[in-house]
């Protein structure tokens, strides 16, 4: 699924930051991840073994606006998550 698929995701589907995205993932709920290639790594390394080692997909986005954006947000995102 692109970025630009987000877009077309209901709120209660879309977890966005990395804290939501931790959590989503945590709790199984989370189908799959994208990650902003310009977040800064120690922000998002932990999204993305955990994404990893529970076997979901993870995205690169080239930027954080670019994530954000697809998110329906004003501002950068560093991470979201796609939920069941």
């Amino acid at each position: 699924m692109p970025v630009q698929e987000l877009q077309t995701l209901g709120r209660d589907h879309l977890k966005i930051g990395v804290k939501q995205s931790s959590k989503a993932i945590t709790e199984g709920r989370a189908l799959k991840v994208f990650v902003a290639k310009n977040a800064e790594q120690h922000v998002t390394r932990h999204i993305i073994e955990l994404a990893e080692a529970a076997g979901i997909d993870v995205e690169l986005v080239d930027t954080m606006r670019t994530l954000g954006h697809a998110c329906r947000i004003d501002v950068g995102a560093a991470t979201a998550v796609i939920t069941k």
